[in-house]
């Protein structure tokens, strides 16, 4: 097992067997696996090395998606896993944030090969990395947390209080990645996008400037709030102004939680609007991570300008590589710079139809970026959702890109509707490799697609989140 491939393999088991998918979660978080000082034990391999923080967010959708189909959801299994977390959760502040200014580090984070650097291993150059993935991992986290706190704040008033600390944590956490007070932030403003910070022994900074999936993830730290818990809880609210009031200065980098979005609603995001345009300008170019078959991990920008860093002598490369990988790190046997991984992909989708419930139909980008066709989020999310569902489905010939112009399974009638959910994609034909049964998290695209399917972008705009989670049929238009 991995425990970040784990939180990804419940959502599609949770469409249809949330109680299984609700014991894996747990399972995780018991005393025979979570370690005493609050760690998640990684893979089987390697008890000690480190996931992204995404158990919380798989809690809250299990939650939600039972919630939503039901009528009501688990509580009691819900705060046992909150629990937990929260053991998890400091962890990760006491051991990841290596200069208390909540700028997160992490190793590889599970995306192997994505860096300059092995980040697993030390640093040839010495220092460490401040990890623009590490940190935003550390931003949804802190959300995921917040979400959880105000579900049980709604039937237990003892919880408001972990809502507030969340609350704070978050925007710390999104002001530091914007900003390293007075260092070298992760966000350059210059590229309008996210790199990873390297730290040298001299105390000099140096921002490394791959264009990568790394930078993208800040966009995916985000929620979106209803009215129930400031109409609940006003006092507490006044206390959580009280504190954005005495540091302005963390406002000044992020998007202002406070501020007023559809419908009432409120945003908890690291990209404010001019960010969140500007790093969409690049997600949504093909000529950079949009590709006929999802969102790259790594900018094809890069095929032609790779990243070099000389060391002592050596050079330390990162360049596109949309199939298999060129090199050994990690075994050789997967690869971040240029394929389509779906889990990410599926965090993007979220992400994008939280800030459209926030922003509405008003909010508008070029999507592909120089085609001149506007789409709002809603739309944009959409359009990611049938690139990567186009991996499956067969195309004008007959062949599913999938199967890679492979034969046998594109004609063989005993094989060609036998569908393997690969472990990632050729980030430019859509072909299966790596793993061929890495179903789990490639089944979260049956959840895109299913989505998608039954809720319109009115029913998301009147019902904000909770419509993403109902069960409820999409009215089909009249012919």
């Amino acid at each position: 097992y991995a425990a970040w491939d784990l939180a990804f393999h419940v959502l599609p088991l949770t469409m249809v067997d949330p109680d299984f998918g609700k014991q894996q979660l747990e399972l995780m978080l018991r005393e025979n696996y979570i370690h005493p000082n609050g760690q998640i034990p990684a893979y089987e391999w390697n008890f000690g090395d480190v996931n992204p923080p995404v158990h919380a967010w798989a809690t809250i959708f299990t939650y939600q998606l039972e919630k939503g189909r039901d009528g009501k959801g688990d509580l009691a299994w819900l705060e046992r896993c909150f629990q937990k977390l929260l053991l998890n959760f400091t962890w990760w502040l006491n051991r990841k944030d290596r200069s208390g200014k909540n700028a997160f580090e992490g190793g590889f984070l599970g995306l192997d090969n994505i860096g300059v650097f092995d980040r697993s291993a030390p640093l040839p150059t010495g220092g460490y990395l401040e990890q623009a993935d590490g940190t935003a991992w550390m931003a949804l986290f802190s959300l995921n947390m917040l979400e959880i706190s105000i579900e049980l704040a709604m039937h237990d008033a003892a919880h408001a209080d972990m809502a507030l600390k969340f609350i704070q944590h978050f925007v710390a956490i999104a002001a530091a990645t914007v900003h390293a007070g007075g260092n070298t932030g992760m966000w350059d403003e210059e590229d309008g996008f996210f790199y990873d910070v390297l730290q040298l022994p001299n105390g000099q900074a140096q921002r490394l400037k791959v264009r990568s999936m790394v930078g993208l993830l800040p966009l995916c730290a985000v929620t979106v709030f209803e009215g129930e818990f400031r109409e609940k809880y006003p006092e507490l609210m006044k206390r959580f102004e009280r504190f954005l009031g005495a540091r302005p200065e963390l406002l000044s980098f992020i998007h202002d939680p406070n501020k007023v979005g559809h419908a009432s609603r409120r945003l908890g995001a690291i990209l404010d609007e001019t960010k969140l345009r500007r790093v969409l300008a690049k997600m949504l170019d093909e000529d950079e991570f949009l590709s006929a078959y999802g969102i790259r991990a790594l900018s094809r920008y890069h095929a032609d300008h790779p990243y070099v860093f000389p060391v002592n002598g050596h050079e330390f490369r990162a360049s596109y590589v949309p199939g298999e990988s060129d090199s050994g790190m990690f075994g050789g046997n997967s690869n971040w710079r240029g394929p389509i991984w779906m889990p990410v992909n599926a965090l993007i989708i979220r992400a994008l139809l939280q800030y459209y419930t926030y922003y509405g139909n008003e909010f508008t980008v070029e999507c592909p970026t120089g085609s001149g066709r506007q789409m709002n989020l809603y739309q944009v999310a959409e359009e990611i959702t049938r690139r990567l569902g186009s991996i499956f489905e067969k195309d004008e010939q007959e062949r599913r890109p999938v199967n890679g112009g492979a034969r046998k399974f594109d004609d063989d009638p005993h094989w060609r509707d036998c569908i393997q959910f690969y472990e990632y994609f050729h980030g430019d034909t859509g072909a299966g490799l790596g793993a061929n049964h890495q179903t789990g998290w490639t089944g979260v695209i049956a959840r895109a697609m299913h989505l998608f399917a039954t809720v319109t972008p009115e029913q998301a705009l009147a019902g904000g989140r909770k419509a993403y989670f109902k069960k409820k049929a999409r009215a089909q238009p009249e012919s």
